[in-house]
């Protein structure tokens, strides 16, 4: 059974909780294509896109736009996620084709991918200046890693869940997962069962392969204090590259670095990091570009 990608946002316990809940298998077969991944980096950067297209879903404007990037010196290298306010993604990872054996579990070591490192979060907002924060890899796991930012970086208790299942040819069976968040004034009382509830809960992997969609995951994590649904909204891997952002692109490379491609006096092919579409530029129009950055 095929089904859009879509996202279900919604509270519980009388607005004490809010949640998103997605699934995100066809974007992450997309991601995979585009970027010709391996399996462990498939599982990364179908994590980070999962939860960005949930944060992306949190931002107040649709043309607000959010970047998560994580640098880490893992064999992985590093990744980048974007998302807009219509919780669309697109992402990129440094090293597509690491390889790595599978963890004590027996499943994708993620964590030995990205190992130590650092993520940050990037909201841009219209402002003059964007908002970042920015927290070590506790676990380098991403779910655990986004909890901790959550928790340090916005002072908001949250749960992450993550999830990545990829069947025996390597294409991406289900991916999916959940972001849950307390409101400033949950009762103890939500919170301790709640606590209590996150601990005996299943893995999203597990969830998803029991083809679980995303309101059945709400249930299951907040069936007991009423799941309220808000709305449902499509989510989906979108690169919104165009020839004039990347003739931007080439002017930010500088003056010098320019010249020289004129002098090489041959076209130049410019690739999008998110989706791989090519864009050629000719001597002339390279000419045009260093006019105008000057």
């Amino acid at each position: 059974m095929e089904y859009k990608d879509y996202l279900v946002r919604a509270t519980a316990a009388q607005g004490q909780i809010r949640v998103f809940a997605v699934t995100t298998r066809n974007l992450v077969e997309e991601a995979r294509q585009i970027h010709n991944t391996s399996p462990v980096a498939t599982a990364a950067l179908g994590r980070l896109l999962t939860a960005g297209s949930m944060m992306g879903a949190m931002l107040k404007n649709e043309q607000d736009s959010l970047t998560l990037q994580i640098k880490c010196s893992g064999p992985i290298g590093g990744l980048t996620v974007v998302a807009d306010g219509n919780a669309r993604v697109k992402g990129d990872v440094y090293n597509p084709q690491v390889m790595l054996p599978p963890n004590k579990l027996g499943k994708l070591d993620v964590g030995g991918a990205l190992d130590l490192g650092v993520l940050s979060v990037i909201k841009d907002m219209g402002l003059k200046e964007p908002y970042v924060g920015q927290t070590q890899l506790v676990s380098g796991e991403i779910a655990e890693d986004l909890t901790y930012y959550f928790a340090t970086s916005e002072q908001v208790p949250s749960s992450v869940g993550l999830g990545v299942l990829m069947n025996k040819d390597n294409t991406v069976k289900r991916a999916g997962g959940f972001i849950l968040q307390l409101m400033p004034f949950a009762e103890d009382k939500v919170i301790d069962r709640l606590e209590e509830k996150i601990k005996e809960l299943d893995s999203v992997t597990n969830m998803l392969d029991k083809e679980m969609t995303p309101e059945d995951i709400l249930e299951e994590l907040l069936g007991e204090f009423g799941v309220e649904i808000n709305e449902k909204v499509e989510t989906s891997y979108h690169c919104n590259c165009s020839r004039e952002r990347v003739s931007k692109a080439i002017v930010s490379i500088g003056e010098k670095d320019i010249k020289e491609m004129i002098q090489e006096g041959k076209p130049i092919e410019v690739k999008c990091h998110f989706c791989n579409k090519a864009y050629e530029f000719s001597v002339e129009d390279l000419k045009s570009i260093l006019k105008k950055g000057k």
